[in-house]
């Protein structure tokens, strides 16, 4: 039986499955579409807004496409096992790191910008990727101090500082042009954008900012007021070199920045590589998220040196793997095939150098107030009833806004924190960041609770004071539906320490009468049950952390443990019981299973005991952290990605 469960033949998970080549060009094609504006987008503000002449925009659109290709497929491919998740992610340059690098780029050069600028911006950007890489292990503890009220406040500051670049570009088409005319280009490019998010569905309602850009330039070329000449003169073939402008130059201000913006990168890729795994029905664990993170720190690396920005997941096409429903990575290859080549060829460049600015403005318009919406959903996670988080958002926002408005501030402020100051995005990050620190991680903690009941904390010395009734009630979440242990456990009393509870807790369970060990194993779930059961489902059967933390299992796993269950349930009339701990893994679980089908009958009832035993200490800990609620905090929460 046991060999039968373990030799099961092992099928190809859809992810790795490679479709035709004629099917594969053209599903790669279509995620090149979803993902062509939202990519080059980037470059073009960060160059209209450092005043880089044409040929140099045009060199960094090129550059950012060659290494959105690479990038993707070292996300998708993967480099050895600890790099790249090998799901169908594609990889983009992020919009949260637009502000900074603008704000380092004008810092570097007392705001002339020009190519001057690059080096300290592709120093930072370099500096940042290695930080990247080797804090993906230690993701989860680090997260802890950026809980959704600040990466939410940091996106909605980033969001509407970055509205004054969007407002810029609509009125500064050409000199001597008339303003009307600007507005008609800008407005025009963003009423097509809303038009096709509110008329179209599915892939065409992806490619809302493609084709705002495509008619609102399609007009202006019609008009006379945009021009491809540049195309024409554009070389034919062309590849960045490493450090093309100038080797890196390393600013520890500037640095920080983008440190900053490389963490709000961290939980972005975070939640695109749980939606992505969700959508394909691949199970997230702590290593895929770091492999993930870690291919985002070695692409931002390889974007500093071959002249692009920092890179992530970008979120539109996981989207669009959840409305074609599929679920390759290889159409992720494809589509970094198809941006390589764009990377090559200068002349596309140039074309989408000829964007006029008014229409960029209204395609950067949408962009950026979705940025800030995303930071309102993600400030939505918090307790917005708490008045700690309401003058964390209302300060960081106040304050970024203030220098958003009022640039000149800066100037009062010593030379080495301008780069700080003079930017919206940084002084809202910084805030937040402090006063999340301030409110929630300094002073002591509550502490001296045994247990939570009701709201109210509950001592050692009062549980020892309880009758049966209120003894049984305060310890309830430790077991399923039968109390005998805890009857049992009351009987043993006082206690001097907490560690003499759990004891006497593990005593009654273990040294019970055979019946009644019989019920308290009947009383769990099997795994099949608990692992194949949605979230509320999941938490309405088990309160352990471990059985929330495997997340959905793919096909094959599926059917694996069903099987697993039922040869357990046939050999020994019982549910296959184990406790989950937070390291587990689903292969650990299956084999500790098929070694636990060749255990003698009596021997494998002490073990579901055992199991049981454990269940019931990780629910102890669980009530004795919720007794101390800002130990607790952010503890359970990504028990995944820690």
């Amino acid at each position: 039986m046991a060999a039968q469960t373990s030799t099961q033949p092992k099928r190809t998970h859809p992810v790795d499955q490679v479709p035709a080549p004629g099917k594969l060009a053209a599903l790669g094609l279509q995620h090149v579409l979803a993902f062509y504006a939202g990519a080059v987008i980037v470059p073009l503000l960060i160059a209209g807004s450092l005043n880089l002449d044409t040929a140099t925009t045009i060199h960094l659109i090129n550059a950012d496409l060659l290494t959105c290709g690479i990038a993707t497929i070292i996300q998708s491919v993967g480099i050895g096992k600890h790099v790249g998740v090998r799901l169908p992610i594609v990889q983009g340059v992020t919009t949260t790191a637009v502000a900074p690098i603008i704000a380092i780029g004008l810092g570097a050069t007392d705001g002339q910008g020009g190519v001057a600028s690059l080096p300290v911006i592709y120093g930072s950007i370099i500096v940042a990727g290695l930080f990247t890489f080797f804090m993906a292990p230690l993701f989860g503890r680090f997260l802890r101090y950026f809980p959704p009220v600040v990466t939410g406040t940091v996106l909605l500051v980033m969001g509407t500082s970055l509205l004054a670049v969007s407002a810029n570009d609509f009125t500064n088409y050409a000199e001597g042009a008339p303003l009307a005319r600007d507005l008609w280009y800008g407005f025009g490019t963003l009423a097509v954008i809303v038009l096709v998010q509110r008329f179209f569905r599915g892939f065409l309602g992806t490619l809302s900012v493609l084709l705002g850009l495509v008619l609102g330039t399609g007009v202006a070329l019609v008009a006379g007021d945009a021009s491809f000449a540049e195309v024409g003169e554009a070389d034919a073939f062309g590849i960045t070199t490493p450090f093309y402008f100038g080797m890196p130059q390393f600013d520890l201000v500037a640095i920080f920045s983008l440190l900053i913006v490389m963490v709000i990168t961290m939980v972005e890729t975070t939640g695109d590589v749980f939606a992505t795994g969700e959508i394909v029905k691949k199970r997230i664990r702590r290593a895929d998220v770091q492999a993930a993170l870690r291919a985002d720190g070695v692409s931002t690396v390889i974007g500093g040196v071959m002249n692009s920005f920092p890179y992530t997941c970008f979120a539109q096409n996981v989207g669009l793997v959840r409305l074609t429903g599929v679920k390759s990575r290889w159409v992720a290859v494809a589509a970094a095939g198809f941006m390589i080549v764009l990377g090559l060829l200068p002349k596309a460049g140039a074309v989408v150098a000829a964007i006029p600015a008014p229409v960029l403005g209204g395609a950067s318009l949408a962009l950026f107030a979705n940025v800030a919406w995303v930071g309102l959903q993600t400030i939505a996670k918090a307790d917005i009833n708490d008045g700690r988080n309401a003058v964390i958002v209302t300060t960081a926002l106040g304050l970024a806004m203030l220098v958003t408005f009022k640039p000149d501030i800066a100037a009062v402020f010593p030379e080495w924190s301008q780069t700080f100051v003079s930017s919206g995005m940084s002084i809202g990050a910084i805030t937040a960041i402090g006063l999340n620190l301030l409110f929630f991680h300094t002073g002591r903690s509550r502490g001296g609770d045994v247990a939570r009941t009701g709201g109210t904390g509950v001592s050692l010395d009062e549980l020892n004071a309880m009758d049966r009734d209120d003894f049984v009630a305060t310890l309830r979440p430790l077991f399923n539906n039968e109390t005998w242990p805890l009857e049992t456990t009351w009987e043993s009393r006082p206690f001097d320490n907490v560690g003499q509870l759990r004891e006497a807790i593990q005593v009654a369970v273990l040294t019970a009468d055979v019946e009644r060990r019989e019920q308290l194993i009947h009383d769990y779930p099997a795994m099949d049950e608990l692992l194949l059961a949605d979230d509320e489902g999941a938490a309405a059967i088990s309160a352990d952390r471990g059985s929330l933390g495997l997340g959905e299992l793919d096909d094959v796993q599926t059917e694996q443990i069903t099987q697993l269950a039922a040869d357990y349930r046939e050999r020994f009339g019982m549910p296959f019981v184990a406790y989950l701990d937070t390291n587990d893994t689903f292969e650990r679980v299956l084999d500790a299973g098929v070694r636990r089908l060749a255990n003698s009958a009596p021997q494998e009832h002490r073990v579901a005991l055992s199991e049981i035993v454990e269940i019931a200490g990780d629910r102890f800990d669980i009530l004795l952290a919720d007794a101390n609620p800002i130990r607790s905090a952010w503890d359970r929460k990504f028990t995944e990605v820690e």
